[in-house]
């Protein structure tokens, strides 16, 4: 990992911390055409899309009611008994984030408030080739659950035989997807957007998904709903001389492993971490099946940051605005109101970032490329929306009369004061 040395109050540079998601004009341009092929052509091109990227001549899109049966049945039952206690577990955070709506009486007998709606329906992409993510499945769909969605759809790439990991499909089951298509890819995400002969359009689409994928959502964002546009994985760790240097190091290696695009940073005021550190993940490395993928990461794309003091670590910290962030300091909990840019934040040593990857509840679709300086994690509030509720009485009306006649002619807006107007003119006997 490089090592960057910070003056005090000094902030990383910009060059180092910005990992915004940059579309290749190629990608741009591919799946353009996807999208437009799709809207022709619907089911049709979603099959000739199927059997040239995945390998799989499909005769349906959608699983059937029999493979869905029998998923949890096909599949390894510890992680099945795994997938239903993290679950539970996301669905209890989740439901502490419902909302209610408000509506509240003013003196002069105006009602005003706020209506909560969940929306019709969502979309929720999959990931498939190297790598199976049945807790993206409960991540998404659950909050989507919980909001009240009534139409869940699940699509995902098929497998070479046209089928879908029955890992997935259980995971499809317990979050409560009432829809899924073994289709992948921005033709996915077409299909979602704009309906084929089989797959009905949605109001939203969700989930995590390849450069193709992201770039499909952006070009779709406007017709439909989008969540967020994810870049590559990320972790930044708050570290002093209380840390312990192994778990540092596998904490790193266990975000490095996902992607060779995936930032790691270690953010630190002990200097002499960054060779324990560095030691150890050179002992470890030796042992991970994804040691390739691990150091690749780590040496094109990991950081550590030696401070001279906790502020200027914690200015750092806030600059890069990671998706996942550790704190492992003493009085660590101490530090959390000083953080004002993470995804996700994980406090102490016991607290890993694989616990949110798949059981503590909050959920781990995060804002990545340092959009957690104005984004959130998925929730409850994404699928849902809010109408603004008015009822005025008579005197309500009549105590806002003026205000709204001076501000009506300020605008040139003649009709707007006379429909105010016109209520007291046709009901002035009454």
């Amino acid at each position: 990992m490089r090592v960057v040395t910070l003056e005090q109050g000094e902030k990383p540079a910009a060059d180092l911390i910005r990992r915004g998601v940059v579309f290749e004009p190629q990608i741009v341009s591919a799946v353009s055409e996807i999208i437009q092929t799709v809207r022709e052509r619907g089911d049709q091109a979603l099959f000739d899309y199927t059997q040239e990227f995945d390998g799989a001549a499909l005769k349906e899109l959608a699983v059937s009611e029999q493979e869905m049966q029998t998923a949890q049945k096909r599949a390894n039952q510890d992680v099945v008994k795994a997938l239903h206690e993290s679950g539970q577990s996301i669905f209890d955070f989740h439901e502490r984030q419902r909302r209610d709506g408000l509506l509240y009486a003013r003196d002069d007998g105006a009602l005003i408030g706020t209506k909560v709606s969940p929306l019709d329906s969502v979309g929720i992409y999959v990931p498939g080739g190297r790598a199976l993510y049945p807790s993206t499945v409960l991540m998404c769909a659950l909050p989507a659950r919980v909001a009240g969605v009534r139409r869940i759809v699940m699509v995902t790439p098929p497998d070479s035989k046209g089928q879908v990991d029955p890992l997935l499909l259980t995971a499809a089951q317990i979050a409560g997807v009432t829809e899924v298509y073994a289709v992948g890819g921005a033709q996915a995400i077409a299909a979602l957007a704009y309906g084929t002969e089989s797959i009905a359009a949605v109001d939203k689409i969700v989930g995590p998904g390849n450069a193709y994928v992201a770039a499909a959502k952006r070009a779709v964002s406007g017709d439909v709903g989008i969540d967020l546009l994810a870049g590559p994985s990320e972790l930044a760790i708050l570290a002093d001389d209380s840390a312990e240097p192994a778990l540092l190091a596998l904490d790193l290696m266990a975000q490095a492993e996902h992607d060779p695009s995936a930032a790691c940073y270690l953010v630190t005021t002990d200097p002499d971490l960054v060779e324990e550190v560095s030691d150890e993940i050179a002992a470890f490395v030796e042992d991970s099946p994804r040691a390739e993928t691990t150091l690749a990461a780590l040496e094109n794309n990991g950081i550590i940051f030696v401070a001279p003091d906790l502020s200027t670590a914690v200015g750092a910290v806030n600059a890069i605005a990671p998706e996942h962030l550790e704190i492992q300091c003493s009085d660590a909990l101490d530090l959390l109101g000083l953080i004002d840019n993470a995804g996700a934040i994980f406090i102490g040593t016991w607290s890993p970032t694989t616990v949110g990857d798949y059981v503590a509840g909050p959920n781990h679709t995060l804002p990545t490329s340092g959009t957690a300086r104005f984004s959130s994690p998925l929730s409850v509030d994404d699928f849902i929306k809010f109408s603004n509720v008015v009822s005025y009485s008579f005197s309500a009306l009549k105590k806002d009369e003026q205000t709204i006649l001076t501000l009506a002619a300020a605008e040139g807006l003649w009709a707007h004061g006379k429909s105010v107007r016109a209520r007291f003119e046709l009901f002035e006997d009454e």
